[in-house]
């Protein structure tokens, strides 16, 4: 399950962010579309690889969905709350028709797949539907939407990845990318809709991921951040060489496109992150000393409950092997609180687990049961929601502590920063990120640097989520 931006907790995720690409001016297309987009990195990537589509069958984008023809939005079904959000968004949306009554409203993504009927017939929220690997047969299904058909394409696949399409960047800041380079799941845990909601785990191949990873670079591009579900267990076979390239291997393919090329990867399964990737992130300085590693429960019988397929000292070890192999990683981490028969002394354990950890930051939330999976069917949702919120509470306390305690340890020391834009409070300052992730703001001064370029800086001071400093 890949990591949401948020601090707290996945029913926070990322609110819904419409783009529109800076070089595509609307002008030139007959149609426009609006896109917005819920939840996880990888539902980000999968918006501009729609935008692409879009753009081939003549729309052009808008960052305005009231003068658009056609308006999407990218969901997330992972926790209950974010899908109350989506469906609150699509009921305003609706009234857009009211003034062009043309308009279509499509859905996109996870919650298409697992409520298709649900928005078609019973709430009449949208027009059209389409899942995760339907999105090359868009052109079709508006064409269907417009004849006054209800256009539904939510098929899973095996073999798509979507290799072949070039992602329209957007809104980004053009400094950093995301790189799908595998779709869908194979790990069965128990509380998770993915592998209901995307299907079979499948790698796309090394050569098209390096290809786009050059472009980017290329284009001016200095950070990628390659993306899947489960990264750690990337497989291709070159049929040409008879070869196989695992993660490791393709970490490097991409670290060797230049050394001012940073590369970041999400998410990494515990049981799968290896040695050998291990040892490639140290060898390239490139590569950045970050890994997220989520662990769900501190208890080994909740794990197992969990069916996360470890036990609670099988995860600690691989944590001291990342720090034996890489002693300045950053380490980050998912947390659930309040899982099925979860008892006060297993929640300890969670506790104690990140102590021993000591996560840079996590991202927290607790228990929400979801039709369909293995856990809805199997274990009954027993722990109270109050019950649920103070142990939650519990855990995002001492997370805040842990990130300040981390964040304290860096006072003194230097960073190589790659510097993003400006910072959020004020035009005076750069924000950027060092190789473990964390976000640095300092002062621009006269220094000549820009957007985009590496800076060295000298942390000063800091909050719980920031570090404070200097270009030196």
């Amino acid at each position: 399950m890949l990591d949401f931006i948020t601090q707290k907790k996945h029913d926070e995720s990322r609110q819904g962010e419409a783009f529109a690409p800076e070089q595509a001016g609307v002008q030139q297309f007959s149609k426009r579309f609006y896109i917005e987009s819920y939840g996880c990195q990888m539902n980000f990537a999968d918006s501009e690889v729609v935008a692409s589509i879009l753009q081939e069958g003549g729309f052009g984008a808008t960052r305005n969905y009231e003068e658009a023809d056609l308006i999407l939005i990218n969901t997330c079904s992972i926790r209950e709350k974010a899908e109350q959000t989506v469906r609150k968004r699509l009921t305003d949306l609706r009234k857009v028709k009211q003034n062009r009554p043309g308009a279509l409203i499509g859905v996109l993504g996870c919650m298409a797949e697992r409520l298709k009927s649900k928005f078609l017939e019973e709430e009449k929220l949208v027009d059209i539907v389409v899942g995760p690997d339907a999105y090359r047969t868009l052109p079709s299904l508006i064409t269907e939407a417009e004849g006054g058909q209800k256009a539904v394409n939510v098929l899973l696949s095996r073999e798509e990845t979507y290799a072949d399409i070039a992602p329209v960047r957007l809104g980004g800041d053009g400094v950093s990318a995301f790189v799908s380079i595998m779709r869908g799941c194979n790990n069965m845990c128990s509380f998770c809709v993915v592998p209901f909601t995307r299907g079979r785990e499948r790698s796309r191949d090394a050569i098209s991921i390096v290809n786009e990873c050059q472009v980017l670079f290329d284009e001016g591009y200095k950070e990628v951040t390659l993306l899947g579900q489960n990264v750690d267990s990337y497989y291709w076979v070159d049929e040409s060489t008879d070869t196989i390239v695992n993660f490791a291997q393709l970490l490097e393919k991409v670290a060797l496109i230049s050394p001012l090329l940073r590369v970041r990867f999400s998410t990494s399964h515990p049981k799968d992150i290896t040695d050998e990737v291990l040892h490639t992130m140290a060898k390239y300085e490139n590569i950045c000393k970050y890994i997220h590693l989520p662990v769900q429960s501190g208890s080994t019988r909740v794990l197992q409950l969990m069916n996360r397929t470890y036990t609670r000292e099988w995860y600690i070890a691989k944590v001291d092997r990342i720090r034996a192999i890489m002693p300045d990683c950053g380490i980050s981490s998912d947390i659930i609180a309040g899982f099925c028969t979860e008892t006060e002394e297993e929640h300890q354990e969670t506790m104690s687990l990140m102590e021993y950890s000591k996560y840079d930051l996590s991202y927290m939330f607790f228990y929400s049961e979801r039709p369909g999976t293995l856990a809805a069917r199997r274990y009954e949702d027993d722990i109270p929601e109050d019950v649920k919120k103070r142990r939650l509470d519990e855990i995002v306390h001492l997370q805040n502590k842990l990130s300040h305690e981390s964040n304290v340890r860096d006072l003194g020391k230097t960073f190589k920063v790659l510097i993003e834009g400006d910072s959020k409070k004020s035009g005076n300052d750069w924000k950027g990120r060092n190789s473990q992730n964390k976000m640095l703001v300092f002062p621009k001064g006269d220094h000549k640097v820009n957007k985009g370029d590496y800076v060295m800086v000298k942390v000063t001071d800091c909050t719980k989520a920031t570090l404070l400093g200097e270009i030196v």
